[in-house]
Parts: C-alpha cells; structure tokens; sequence
C-alpha cells in the first residue's frame, strides 16, 4: 500500500509532476474571500493585525478569540490557508469553529509566489509562532501551547512547521500540535496519472511548483526536498493529525499515507483519518465527524494538563 520515495525524476516525470501542481492543486481567489470574515457564534475577531513586514510587505493575521473571557491562558491554533502557494487569504479561515471551544486561532496571510519565492512562504509561518509569542501576554495567549492547521497548500505549510528546523531564533517557532488537511508532503513523488495530456517544459516552468521553488522539480531536486515534510521528520515532531479524501485527485491519498508511515516510523504521534468520498476539500470537510475529530486532537495536545 505504501509507495516507495523516489530519489530522482526524469524531466518527462518530473514535468507532469509539476503540471499537476498548476492544473489541479491550484484553486482560484473568491470573492467570498476578499470580503472581511465573521466570527462564529461564541467568537470575537481583531482583524488585521501587523505581525510582520519582510521586504516591506505587510502580513496580517486575524485573531479569533473565544467570547467568554478565561481565567486560563488560551491555547492557540495557527490557520495556513491553502490556494497553491499563489491564491488565498486569511480570510478564507476553516478553523473558526475553534474558538468558541476555548481556542485562539490566527489566521495568517503569508507571501504568496506573486511576491517571493521559496522559503519565503514557511519563513512568514514561523515569523508568525514567533510574533504570537512574543505578544501572548497582550491577547492571553498561551506561549507553550501554539498548533498548526492548514489546508492543501496550506497543509504542506503547516506541516512542515511540524517537521522543518527553523534554525536557531532568540524566540522559538516550533509548534506543538498539527493538523494536515490533504496537503502535498513530497513534491519530487506528485504522481504523473493525476493529468492527461503533456505538456512543454516552457509550459511546466510557469506551473505552481515552479511558481513557488523558483525553478521546475527537475532543475532543484534538492530544494524541492527541503519544501517536502516527507523528508524532515525526527522522533521530536509534534503529534499530527493527517486528514485526506480518499477521492482526492489534485494531491493523492498515496501523499498523506506516506507521510504518516514516515512520521510512525520515527516515533511521532501521529493519526492517518480518511475522509470518505471526500475529494481535495469540499463540504465533507465540513462535517460534524470532521470538526470533532480536529476539536478532540487540539484539545488532547494543546489543552492537556502538566
């Protein structure tokens, strides 16, 4: 059942590797996403706050808090969105529902590829840890108690925030929990059968993936590595929580599999959960089993006592 990684591709692979990316994992800005979000019911949200501005370029986060006041510091939930690296925003948040269950979640904006190219995307989402860290006290923020949850390509984002060193940082930006919605774990093994038709290396250098490594899969196989949490795990990750379709044809189950049997290999404590007839997202993740099996993961990891 598990699929062997590839150490290398060849250009005709690796070009349907990467049209893969564009065709399929990129999903379009909506206008429901440019529009300011609303709290759930039993939610406050501060909206637009500054955390950082590399190259001068403002990144925001949108902070939900839960409506009653705590006497406890709350334990906080990072949101990545997903949009192939080039789409999406903040305000497009699907962990909401957190925070009237007695969570802070973030929504964050990182530089999409339009901007900058890689690392820059999973150096926002550290800048990010370390901001809400360094601002717990401000917002009643629990600086030991800080998870990831992405979607897509923002499931690649977040768990890597899970798996990649981020170096060493005066104020640290690891996390202690995540959650991996159907995001991309090893960008060299993006399978070819996902598309139909080839297409030209011209064409494949303008993909997502290229978009966001600067170059295509087959010119940076080493920096495409260093993109993919498949190859960054070490037995002191966090606990995950991986959640796929088992329908999903933009980034194969196969990914998440892999990944989950990486992550167990080395030690880590870690859940596959295959959504049923779900495919890349969709209304199946919307569902009641969904939301309580993220609440009930959130709240072992980052709510726990001691």
């Amino acid at each position: 059942m598990y699929l062997s990684t590839a150490s290398s591709c060849t250009p005709a692979v690796c070009a349907m590797i990467l049209i893969s990316f564009g065709l399929l994992f990129s999903l379009p800005s909506t206008a429901q996403e440019k529009k300011p979000p609303l709290p759930p019911e039993g939610a406050t949200i501060q909206r637009d706050i500054i955390y950082a501005t590399p190259d001068g370029t403002e990144l925001g986060i949108d902070l939900y808090l839960p409506a009653t006041k705590s006497e406890d510091l709350l334990p906080v939930v990072i949101w990545v969105h997903g949009g192939g690296w080039k789409n999406g925003s903040k305000n497009n948040c699907k962990a909401a529902f957190l925070a009237p269950n007695g969570f802070a979640v973030a929504s964050i904006n990182y530089r999409l590829t339009d901007v900058a190219q890689w690392p820059a995307q999973i150096n926002d989402c550290y800048a990010a840890v370390r901001w809400l860290r360094q601002n717990a006290e401000l917002y009643g923020l629990n600086p030991d108690r800080i998870g990831a949850f992405g979607s897509s390509a923002g499931g690649h984002l977040a768990a890597l925030m899970g798996t990649r060193n981020a170096g060493a940082e005066s104020v640290s930006s690891r996390v202690q929990a995540v959650c991996d919605w159907f995001g991309p774990a090893d960008l060299l093994t993006m399978p070819p059968n996902v598309i139909s038709e080839n297409r030209t290396y011209e064409e494949v250098s303008r993909s997502n993936g290229a978009l966001l490594l600067g170059e295509t899969v087959m010119d940076v196989p080493d920096l495409a590595k260093n993109a993919s949490a498949l190859y960054q795990t070490s037995s002191d990750d966090p606990p995950f929580l991986i959640m796929h379709g088992s329908e999903d044809h933009a980034v194969p189950l196969a990914q998440s599999i892999r990944f989950y049997a990486a992550l167990k290999e080395v030690g880590v404590d870690a859940k596959l959960y295959v959504v049923e007839g779900a495919g890349h997202g969709g209304s199946e993740f919307k569902s009641p089993e969904v939301e309580s099996e993220v609440l009930a993961f959130f709240e072992r990891t980052l709510k726990r006592r001691g």
